[in-house]
This record gives structure tokens, sequence and C-alpha cells, in this order.
């Protein structure tokens, strides 16, 4: 039986980090597990990169925080404005301050430089088996669609579509929007937000909960003083609307 990271063969993945060996030694391990890694050692050069279209674009993207030319979370920031490609963050620098606004920036997840291989490995196949490369939502509504006003989420397709626009989710807003559309109309504790997600590899903790939810409600165009979709109920938790939509 072939392993998951087998089952992903030919993946192309772009690593973005000025330490050259440590570019050789990922490529090195990761290019047998059928990965096939390019290196980008600079900020702008790892821009232009990630967001390159056709058969060369990267199916994920490991982003360094200290880059020349431009850091991570300008590279980020940027890459955010043009793709959907997951992130993750990968750095020195491994302080809860900076992984909250490398999460809120928009990375999918986060990884200090001391990092075993395999967990290296294990985050990656996470993040990029969650992805959600060119899925649009068909006409019609399929059976397992989720429908809640103008919004449509297909756990399935792993699609979510807003009135006649495909939202560009990152793979963690993505299945806690999930989590929120399946108990719609129902309060979900983050606790037990965290609890749904837990076996999907993503370095998510309580605070940056709320960060993913943020980041849910500007792609959902929701005022946060009157949210029509994702409403917070103090002490207990985030809730989908039922009513969403209605006037």
């Amino acid at each position: 039986m072939s392993s998951p990271a087998q089952d992903l063969g030919g993946t192309r993945l772009l690593m973005i980090d000025d330490d050259r060996k440590l570019c050789r030694l990922v490529a090195d391990y990761l290019g047998p597990l059928g990965y096939r890694v390019t290196a980008a050692h600079t900020g702008p050069d790892g821009l232009e990169k990630a967001t390159q279209q056709g058969d060369e674009s990267p199916h994920a993207v490991i982003l360094d925080l200290m880059l020349p030319g431009m850091d991570g979370f300008e590279v980020l920031r940027r890459i955010r404005a043009k793709s959907t490609v997951p992130v993750l963050m990968l750095t020195a620098r491994g302080d809860e301050t900076d992984r909250i606004v490398g999460l809120e920036v928009g990375a999918d997840d986060y990884l200090p430089k001391t990092f075993s291989t395999r967990e290296l490995l294990a985050r990656l196949r996470a993040v990029l088996r969650r992805s959600t490369p060119g899925t649009a939502a068909v006409p019609g509504a399929p059976a397992d669609e989720i429908v809640v006003g103008e919004l449509r989420v297909n756990p399935g397709a792993r699609s979510a579509v807003l009135g006649d626009e495909v939202l560009g989710l990152t793979p963690v807003e993505f299945d806690l929007l999930a989590c929120l559309a399946r108990a719609r109309g129902r309060v979900k504790s983050r606790e037990a937000l965290l609890d749904e997600i837990r076996d999907r590899n993503y370095d998510v903790f309580d605070r940056s909960i709320d960060v993913h939810i943020s980041s849910l409600r500007k792609k959902l165009r929701d005022d946060v003083k009157n949210p029509r979709y994702i409403r917070t109920l103090r002490s207990a938790g985030y809730m989908l609307a039922v009513d969403a939509g209605a006037e």
C-alpha cells in the first residue's frame, strides 16, 4: 500500500528561504516521497514563483519569515492578494505574537525551524489535502451542500460560494466554516471547534480561532458590529445564523 505522501506524487513545492543548506536538506528528504521542491532565496523571487500561473505553479509553499528583499509577512500578504495556495510558515521566531500575525495574514500552519522532518511532512500533507485548488460549485445544490442565505457550503467538494462568488478560503478557514455550517443555528464553543479540526494536524490553538473567524468574516463581507453570518455569543462561542441574509 502506498503512503499518503506517495499518493501526492508529483506535488510541486516551493520553499522560500535564504538558508540554502536547509532548502537542500528539505529537497533531499521530500524528493524520494514524490515532491518536486523548488527553492527561492529572496522575498521578491519567492513571491514571483509563488504567484506564477500554469503548469509550474506550486501546490504548496514553505515560507521563511526572515528574508532578504522582503520579509515573509509581506510576501504572504501579497501571495494572499492573488492566490489561496497553502502556505506553511517556517521560521526561527516561534513566539505566539509572530504565530498570530502569520495566521492573521493568511498562513495555513506555522512551524518553527527546530522541526523534525516527520513533523514537517505531516503538516505539509495536512495543508495539501485540505486545500481547494480550483474547486467551484456547480449549478444546482448537491445533496451534501449546506445553504444559509446566499452562502452555499459543500463539505464534500470543499467549496464555499457566496452569491455567485467562489470564496478563496484557506484550508483552516474552510474547515471552521464547514463546522459552523453543519451546526447552523447552534453555538459552537472554541473548544468544540478545536476538537473538530484537531485531527487535521493544523497548528491551531485557542486564540488563533478568533483570528481565523475574523478572516472568514472579511471574506463573507460581514459587518463586525452586525454580522449576517458568523455571530459571536460572548463567553459561549460562535454560531452561523440560520436567518443569514434575511432583511
